[in-house]
């Protein structure tokens, strides 16, 4: 009779727990889940960006702080320095702050204000995230929801309007001032030098292509020589201002774009019937240089410090200060 109410017990509390055991990796899951989600919903959501998505050909309306965490997961590599996350953060939110003030440069589909290009920002939803970053999901996003949440509305700005917030992945050394690669001269985006980048496994790059690519590339007769480009004057980023190769004057900017380039820092030399070539940096070397900021974070430098060292005289305010301004957009 006892081994019989003995084995009733068992059973009672077999079936009482086993239920709750079954059940609670996932309702730890779904609260993580949760948590994820709730921890940037915040004051500043009220502001929503249309995104065009270019694979799925359609709108998604996303807020904005969930856009900043898409565009940070995007363009900067999650391991990167807190600092240097949040510098990008605010970065990231400046520019469509100031995309969602001014009219659209390019023709996009009805009610969008940003491709998720890197015509735009790059921009990726949690979605898509996990798909991409798989097992590392979790570590990856909480870091990312850091630096956002800390950085919540927090724009730059110049002379209180916001900046245009460019940034590039690796310097050669120097960023660059704005008209020495765009038409615009922007007092805000001035050549500084940058260090820090000597580290980035983007520094260098060494690339080949055959004279007749080369040649076809540029429309020019390749010289037999072997320094084929002589240099005529270089920008205050010590990038190529203008180079003379076959007889044709070129801008740094066209020959990179030409040949598709990472950098308008650059030397070329023949080799036979090879063209070999020899970058320094990674990007257009305007604004903010990612590895820069990251090379300043290690050094304990916090994140309005890296702003402000690569957007000179900016402020930093709020997404609030502008909030007239884009409820008529």
């Amino acid at each position: 009779m006892k081994k019989i109410l003995l084995y009733l017990s068992l059973l009672t509390l077999l079936v009482t727990f086993i239920p709750s055991i079954i059940v609670l990796p996932f309702s730890t899951s779904e609260r993580e889940t949760k948590i994820e989600n709730e921890t940037i919903q915040d004051q500043t959501d009220q502001f929503i960006v249309p995104v065009y998505r270019t694979g799925e050909q359609q709108v998604e309306k996303v807020p904005i702080e969930r856009y900043v965490a898409g565009v940070l997961s995007s363009e900067m590599p999650a391991n990167f320095e807190i600092e240097a996350l949040k510098a990008q953060a605010m970065a990231a939110r400046t520019y469509i702050v100031k995309q969602l003030l001014s009219p659209p440069e390019i023709s996009l589909p009805e009610g969008a204000a940003v491709t998720d290009t890197v015509h735009h920002q790059v921009f990726r939803n949690e979605d898509e995230l996990r798909t991409l970053w798989g097992k590392d999901f979790k570590w990856k996003y909480e870091r990312i929801i850091k630096a956002v949440k800390e950085t919540e509305g927090q724009i730059l700005a110049y002379e209180g309007e916001p900046i245009t917030a460019s940034f590039f992945s690796t310097s050669n050394g120097y960023t660059e001032n704005s008209e020495d690669y765009w038409e615009n001269e922007l007092p805000y985006l001035k050549s500084v030098e940058s260090p820090w980048d000597k580290n980035s496994p983007k520094f260098t790059t060494k690339q080949t292509m055959s004279v007749k690519e080369f040649a076809e590339k540029l429309t020019i007769d390749v010289p037999q020589q072997k320094n084929i480009a002589k240099v005529i004057e270089r920008t205050a980023g010590n990038r190529i201002a203008k180079v003379e190769i076959g007889g044709k004057t070129f801008t740094g900017r066209d020959v990179r774009e030409a040949l598709e380039l990472n950098s308008s820092d650059f030397t070329i030399a023949r080799n036979g019937n090879t063209i070999e070539i020899q970058t320094k940096g990674y990007g257009h070397g305007v604004g903010m240089s990612q590895y820069g900021a990251n090379g300043m974070a290690q050094k304990g430098k916090n994140a309005e410090e890296i702003v402000q060292y690569f957007y000179k005289d900016i402020d930093v305010t709020t997404v609030e200060s502008f909030e007239s301004k884009l409820a008529k957009q």
